[in-house]
């Protein structure tokens, strides 16, 4: 049986999300084809030839641009069996099967996808979907098979000290303990989260190694959800590994109540830490339920530069909440931190999307700022209440994308950013630092920026 599994987007990344379900496939015995849409063209021949056509949904962006692609894998085999799996899959479902998608799986799919291979292999693809659409289940994993994936060099790199890096990429944990109102992890989840056995994740990163990589990006929601299998695992990859690098990404609450741990990360290699900080307005903080405050930010700043980390903080700041004065604000604390070149600059213009079945829709203040749900956008709009911030977060992701296209450096652009954000709310721009504390080239980043 022919299996065609196809990722539209994953931050830049080789996606875990086809490799690990592939070995599962394989092994069940279905001849599979890994397509990445991010980095090669759709192959037609592979899909006509397709029983299962298989769409891998971890974000919003990756399943807008999955959209088109469905209808034009569907003139191209109108007989293959449709399916969807991931985060966004499930967010959507209702919308997708309107498209033709026969199955649905979020959570912990692969085994779903191995029953769904033996359900089409006794012809029952047209039955309604016995699977669960939402596995938690504690599923022993195989090693990720990555083959007929593009090169690991064909994906973002790190750049580090005037030094760039080949990146691999896996994932130690899925899901989250945490219910942070906005993350479409929690409709899916719900408070849970699964580990990647040990063992299979070091076999995953040795042949990962093998193939060139230099640096391990950890895909995991919040790398600290399970703190003793992390150092665990870190640990016995430092033994092996003692010159590959690492990047993970960890909640501010987390970095705190784990402080302990944080030169265990410095010492195994652990160049920098991703922390969704959303925003530094209390309010919208609870709102989100974040589970920290501003001052929470403040103290793992300096906690994470004690112990000789980069912290790469995200935000989302234009909410219908934000004010003009609240956003000023987020830019002069970044620049009084000393975090410009720590912020990729795409963080400065992130609209919050709200998906359906978030959790957002719990809150009245939420449901007295959205319009009905929009099928095509996979969102419930919003307009801010002051539309001079839609206007200035518009303009702002213009600039963004313009400014990196031409090359320009982080503090050019934030600087940009700062004078038409001062702009618009009608104040002359105070004068920023000329030269930051720290050069970029010994702050290790990624070049495509994590997004959403």
């Amino acid at each position: 049986m022919n299996v065609v599994l196809i990722s539209t987007y994953e931050l830049g990344r080789q996606p875990f999300g086809l490799a690990s379900p592939a070995a599962w496939l394989r092994q069940g015995g279905a001849r599979v084809t890994c397509l990445d849409l991010s980095r090669q063209p759709l192959d037609a021949d592979a899909v006509r030839r397709a029983d299962l056509l298989a769409f891998y949904l971890p974000m919003h962006t990756a399943t807008r641009i999955a959209l088109s692609r469905l209808r034009l894998v569907r003139r191209l085999n109108p007989h293959a069996h449709l399916c969807c799996y991931g985060l966004y899959a499930l967010l959507n479902e209702d919308y997708l099967r309107k498209l033709g998608v026969r199955t649905v799986l979020g959570g912990e799919f692969e085994e779903g996808l191995l029953r769904l291979l033996q359900r089409l292999r006794q012809g029952r693809g047209q039955a309604e979907q016995p699977e669960p659409k939402i596995s938690l289940a504690r599923q022993q994993f195989l090693v990720p098979d990555r083959a007929g994936l593009p090169s690991l060099d064909r994906y973002a790199r790190l750049q580090v000290g005037g030094e760039t890096r080949t990146v691999g990429y896996t994932q130690a944990s899925r899901g989250c303990r945490h219910l942070c109102r906005h993350c479409p992890i929690v409709p899916v989840y719900a408070g849970h989260f699964r580990i990647v056995q040990a063992q299979v994740v070091l076999e995953d990163i040795r042949r990962q190694v093998a193939a060139g990589a230099q640096h391990i990006t950890f895909g995991d929601p919040d790398f600290f959800n399970g703190p003793r299998h992390s150092l665990r695992l870190l640990e016995a990859l430092h033994r092996e590994f003692p010159q590959l690098s690492y990047d993970v990404t960890i909640k501010i609450e987390h970095l705190l109540n784990h402080s302990r741990h944080l030169p265990a990360l410095r010492d195994t290699g652990c160049l920098f830490v991703t922390s969704a900080v959303e925003s530094l307005d209390d309010r919208i903080l609870e709102l989100l339920d974040k589970g920290h405050t501003r001052a929470d930010f403040f103290r793992a700043v300096r906690l994470c530069r004690e112990v000789g980390l980069t912290l790469a903080p995200t935000f989302v700041p234009f909410t219908p909440w934000t004010t003009r004065e609240a956003y000023l604000d987020m830019l002069r604390e970044i620049a009084r931190l000393d975090l410009i070149e720590q912020v990729a600059p795409i963080q400065l213009a992130i609209r919050l999307l709200i998906p359906a079945s978030s959790r957002l829709l719990e809150r009245p203040e939420v449901l007295t700022a959205i319009a009905e749900f929009d099928p095509k956008a996979l969102v419930y709009p919003w307009k801010h209440p002051d539309p001079l911030m839609d206007l200035l977060c518009h303009h702002l992701q213009k600039v963004i994308k313009q400014s990196e296209n031409r090359g320009e450096s982080r503090p050019q652009i934030f600087t940009r950013i700062w004078e038409r954000a001062h702009q618009v709310a009608h104040q002359s721009p105070p004068a920023l630092p000329e030269e930051p504390l720290v050069a970029r080239a010994a702050i290790p980043h990624l070049t495509e920026p994590w997004y959403c």
